[in-house]
């Protein structure tokens, strides 16, 4: 680009900023506008190295159930007991509980699974603030990108519980119900719980649906309760049954050398 005195500016993109910057920057970086054709290249092999680390790790996990919600809830927190509950609940049915493997709301989920004998796994992502990961997963994938871990949060699960949580948590919400509506993914159920922190979204989507800015139908993909049973029967009814699910006895085979990894029994 030039200035009004015909000086020259150039776009600064040194290639070694990809290399050398922090994983937690990876996002920024990534979408910060185009770069050399090194750089753009070597992004390129880091998504796909996270893709491929994504892969190896969750491969065997089984079918999953993924519970969403806020990282900063606490222990003494009513919603964290009820995630627990939900949790436990999840894994007795057979699912594995996928969460993104952080504290509050994901932590709650993956210990009540833990707790119970179930199985349990997360998705971390590195951001500038560190948030580790909780104490009870059996499996973890620690991830650069933002768009592979909520890719692997779908990719991996049968159905989405939606507990308390802030604009992370209502992006994968809404990720989850754009795929459905849109037929990107089936028709899996979405529980959303806490119903009293989700009153106004919820009146929020029947106003879209009353404008016609969705359809009425959409308002059936997602299914509100604040009981643990009542949603665990809405799992079993739209997920266990019209997908064929049913409990094996064996462990599938992995391969170490693969970068495979399995689960407890």
């Amino acid at each position: 680009m030039q200035n009004k005195d015909n000086s020259v500016i150039e776009q600064l993109d040194p290639a070694s900023s990809a290399q050398t910057s922090p994983p937690e920057c990876a996002d920024e970086i990534f979408l910060e506008g185009p770069r050399s054709r090194f750089a753009e290249f070597f992004t390129l092999l880091r998504v796909m190295r996270d893709f491929l680390r994504g892969f190896r790790t969750l491969h065997f996990v089984g079918p999953c159930v993924t519970v969403f919600g806020s990282a900063r809830i606490q222990r003494d927190d009513p919603h964290y007991e009820l995630a627990m509950k939900m949790g436990a609940a999840i894994a007795r049915l057979g699912f594995t509980v996928m969460t993104g493997g952080g504290p509050g709301i994901m932590e709650a989920a993956n210990r009540g699974a833990k707790e119970t004998g179930g199985r349990s796994v997360g998705c971390t992502i590195e951001l500038p603030s560190e948030q580790p990961a909780n104490a009870y997963l059996d499996r973890c994938v620690r991830l650069h990108y933002f768009f592979v871990r909520k890719t692997l949060l779908v990719k991996y699960s049968y159905a989405f519980v939606v507990m308390p949580g802030g604009a992370g948590t209502l992006d994968e919400l809404f990720e989850a119900l754009t795929l459905i509506q849109t037929a990107k993914i089936k028709n899996f159920p979405v529980v959303i719980m806490g119903t009293d922190y989700w009153k106004e979204l919820i009146d929020f989507m029947n106003k879209m649906a009353q404008r016609r800015m969705i359809a009425d139908a959409d308002l059936s993909l997602i299914y509100a309760t604040d009981s643990v049973d009542e949603a665990i029967a809405h799992i079993r009814t739209k997920a266990i049954e019209p997908f064929g699910l049913k409990r094996v006895r064996h462990r599938r085979r992995h391969f170490p050398w693969l970068g495979e990894r399995g689960l407890p029994g």
